[in-house]
This record gives C-alpha cells, sequence and structure tokens, in this order.
C-alpha cells in the first residue's frame, strides 16, 4: 500500500515539474516579443492578428506592428522605422530622450502644446518612377464646352413644290423624265394640250382687240375688267405672269401650256407619262429646292438652356471629310420626347452646290465659350464618394493629399473652384496606387478621426 502511495505521488510530482516548465516556457516566449502589438499584412491593413502566420486574403507573409510607446532606453534622434505611419499620421511616437521637453506632442513635462497634424506622406522618386507617376499643374484656362448631336438632311418644305394638273388634258410633251434630274430655273417641265386653256387663250385675245378698238375712254372700261378677269382665270391655270405678257404680245393664242421650273431645283419625283391623259387635281411632277436645306437634331433636355436661335452651328458629314458647313438654329421644338428625354432642333444650312442630299447624316456641334478659371486634369481627380481627392507635390518625395471643390467638366479638364492654388503641382497618374501608399502609410487616416474625435469630445465634456 504504502509502495502505491509512492509511485502516486511521484507522478504527480514529475506533472506538475512540467507544467511549471511549460508556463516558464511560454512566459519568456511572449516577454520575447513584447514590443509587438500585433501582426498586419501591408497589402490589407484591415487583418489583425495575434500570431505570424499568413493574410488570410492574399496568403501573404504577416509583418508585425511595434506598439507606439518605447521602452525609455530607446533612442529619440530618428524615429522608430514602425512608428513611420504613425508619424505621418500626426500620431504621437516614443522618445525617452525627448519626454520632459516642451512643446512635444505625446511627451510629458514642462508646457504641453498640440502641434498641428500633417497629413504627408512620402513616395521615394524612385518608387514614384516604377509606378509611373505624372504631373501637371494646376492653371487658368479658358473654358469652351461643347455639345454634339446628329441629324438627318431633309428639304426646306417652303422650297419644295409640286404641279398639279388645274386643266383637263393630255401631256404632249415631257422635258423631265427622271427623279434627281437637276433643272434651273424658268427650264421647261413639261407640256399639256388643253382645248379648254385654248378657249380662254382665245377669249383673253379677242377682250384685247375689243379694248383697242373702243373709241371711248367708257367703251375701253367695260373690256378691261374682262381683261383683267381672264388674266387671274389664266394664272389660276399656272400660266406664268411672263406667258400671259407673251400672249398679249403676239395675240396669238396656243392649244399647250408649258410648265416652268420657278427655281433652280431637283426633280424628286415624275408620275405622269408622255401622251397620258390627265383630269383636274392630278400630280404631274415634283422639284425641290435644295439651295437651303434643314437638319433635325436631337438634342438632350439640360442642353436645351444653351441654346437659342439664331446660334451658328458647326454641321460635318463623314461623306465630305474635313470639311464644315454653317448652320444656324431656327426653331427649338418645345416638346420633349419622353422616352429618349430629347427635343427635336431644326438648323438652316445653306447648300449652293447640292452637297448635302436629303436623307443623309450629319454631326452637328456647338462650342460655347464660358469664361476662363483654374483647372486640373481630369486624371488628376480621385473621386472618393463623398469627396474628390488630389496629391499635392511638396519636393523630395513628399505628397499631401488635399480635399477639393469641384466645378463642371469641360472634355479632360476639371474647373476647380477651391482647394487648389494655381501653379501647384498635382499628380496626374498612378492616383490609386498613390493613394494605396497613403493608406498603408496612415496619412489619410486624420480625415477619418474627425468626427469620432468630435463625438468623443462631446461625450466627455461635463
Amino acid at each position: 500500500m504504502s509502495k502505491q502511495l509512492t509511485k502516486v505521488a511521484t507522478v504527480l510530482a514529475l506533472l506538475a515539474f512540467l507544467v511549471a516548465a511549460s508556463c516558464s516556457k511560454h512566459e519568456a516566449g511572449a516577454g520575447k516579443d513584447s514590443n509587438i502589438d500585433y501582426w498586419t499584412c501591408t497589402m490589407h491593413p484591415s487583418v489583425h492578428s495575434k500570431d505570424p502566420g499568413k493574410c488570410p486574403i492574399c496568403s501573404m507573409d504577416l509583418v508585425p506592428v511595434m506598439k507606439g510607446d518605447l521602452s525609455p532606453g530607446s533612442s529619440s534622434k530618428q524615429p522608430a522605422k514602425d512608428d513611420h505611419a504613425a508619424m505621418l499620421a500626426g500620431k504621437p511616437t516614443g522618445g525617452g530622450e525627448m519626454q520632459g521637453m516642451p512643446g512635444m506632442p505625446g511627451m510629458k513635462g514642462g508646457a504641453e502644446t498640440k502641434a498641428p497634424q500633417t497629413s504627408e506622406f512620402v513616395v521615394p522618386v524612385e518608387r514614384q518612377q516604377q509606378i509611373g507617376v505624372r504631373w501637371a499643374k494646376a492653371e487658368r484656362k479658358p473654358l469652351r464646352h461643347t455639345i454634339r448631336s446628329v441629324g438627318m438632311i431633309v428639304p426646306d418644305r417652303s422650297r419644295n413644290w409640286q404641279f398639279v394638273s388645274r386643266v383637263d388634258g393630255y401631256v404632249q410633251r415631257l422635258n423631265v423624265t427622271s427623279p434627281g434630274q437637276v433643272v434651273d430655273k424658268d427650264a421647261p417641265l413639261l407640256s399639256i394640250y388643253s382645248p379648254d386653256l385654248l378657249t380662254s387663250e382665245r377669249e383673253f385675245v379677242e377682250l384685247l382687240r375689243m379694248r383697242d378698238e373702243a373709241k371711248s375712254k367708257d367703251a375701253r372700261e367695260t373690256p378691261q375688267r374682262l381683261i383683267e378677269s381672264a388674266k387671274r382665270r389664266l394664272q389660276l391655270w399656272n400660266v406664268t405672269p411672263e406667258q400671259i405678257a407673251e400672249l398679249e404680245k403676239t395675240r396669238k393664242a396656243s392649244d399647250t401650256l408649258t410648265l416652268l421650273s420657278p427655281f433652280r431645283g431637283v426633280v424628286q419625283s415624275v408620275p405622269v407619262e408622255q401622251g397620258k391623259s390627265v383630269k383636274m387635281g392630278d400630280m404631274l411632277v415634283e422639284v425641290a429646292d435644295l439651295g437651303l436645306v434643314w437638319v433635325w437634331a436631337e438634342f438632350y433636355e439640360n442642353e436645351l438652356s444653351m441654346l437659342q436661335t439664331g446660334q451658328k452651328i458647326a454641321v460635318t458629314a463623314k461623306s465630305y471629310p474635313g470639311q464644315n458647313f454653317d448652320g444656324t438654329v431656327s426653331l427649338i421644338n418645345p416638346f420633349i420626347d419622353g422616352m429618349k428625354r430629347t427635343a427635336k432642333v431644326r438648323i438652316d444650312i445653306p447648300n449652293a452646290d447640292f452637297k448635302l442630299r436629303p436623307g443623309m447624316y450629319v454631326n452637328a456641334e456647338l462650342a460655347m465659350n464660358m469664361g476662363e478659371a483654374l483647372t486640373v486634369p481630369v486624371s488628376a481627380i480621385m473621386p472618393t464618394g463623398e469627396r474628390n481627392v488630389v496629391f499635392i507635390d511638396k519636393g523630395e518625395g513628399k505628397l499631401e493629399p488635399r480635399i477639393v471643390q469641384l466645378g463642371a467638366k469641360y472634355g479632360d479638364i476639371y474647373e476647380v473652384q477651391s482647394g487648389l492654388q494655381e501653379g501647384e503641382r498635382v499628380v496626374a497618374s498612378a492616383n490609386f496606387l498613390i493613394d494605396a501608399e497613403s493608406k498603408v502609410q496612415g496619412a489619410l487616416k486624420e480625415f477619418e478621426r474627425e468626427k469620432p474625435e468630435e463625438a468623443a469630445g462631446s461625450r466627455t465634456k461635463p
């Protein structure tokens, strides 16, 4: 019995010895890494771990983050390498030799004052070259805003003429045969044989003879009234004043009516054939004057305030590369298309040489001078959702993130309303890589701390 008790006591003593040895070893290991606050990933600073290992996101090795409070014996002549992010973010760093000196933030002794926090961070010039950083200056430039649209060429409706038969007869001669044929002003289009026209012209000639044979003024008044009535009847039958004057001069009635083009234009359609009978109201020929054409272009509703009638607008066509046609805004339709949110605008374009043809697509471009302002390239702006940030060059690799207030965008530049001074250099490329550098170094943390600090101050206020 005593031997068994002796064995049990021996086993318990051995177990107690092993447990004590293990605890002492753990305490020694913990004391060895006492300056390490936590382990993190350089690519994902949000990862915090108490032990070394791999990043759960990218599988990179975790790196140690040292505690901000250094031992009193550490040197303060140069900041610790691991405290670089805290120093750039304006956090207090350790420094045993400088404790107790007045004016040092985070150090006790003497008159304690707050040093202004800085958001500057350092990206070495060699690193900037590696990531492709380019620079641009904030400078004043003239602002030009351009709005563009597309449209289609259509004939001017007021210059489109349709000849309709106003008498019954036959097409005796057809001078134009196909659409697209160019005709000059007063060029003959077709001739119509009409017995009714012959009767009216004979009546007109007889009235002229009666007026000439009248011996008194009163005797000439009645034929003169009848002559004017006959003239109006002939004009209603598409007889031109020149043709009536020629008939009055020759006194020879004709049984054919020749239709003349009222302007230089292009034949659009010829629905009749030579020798075919026509009745009153039948379509004979259609001629369009393309000396002035229309463009119906569509502009968005937010662009309509920039348009007004009489504005000059440049029109281009793919058929004539490098050539601009001068147009004028003549009509702005006040009705908005409910689906496309656009309104139609009519542009008048002189087209003396008939280069622009109906049905052709063209581009309309209106450039406006919007004054002068401080500008930066669009590539220099890094939007964060709520704010727009630029990175200012402070020299020797130092950069400062700064919030700017932007105006409108004009092409590849932004108008800067506040936050920048003329001549300051800003990063114009690789902004997101610079932002990643600044976040790793903690330079932008002061922007995120503003509201929490205010909230903490309100809670501690008596």
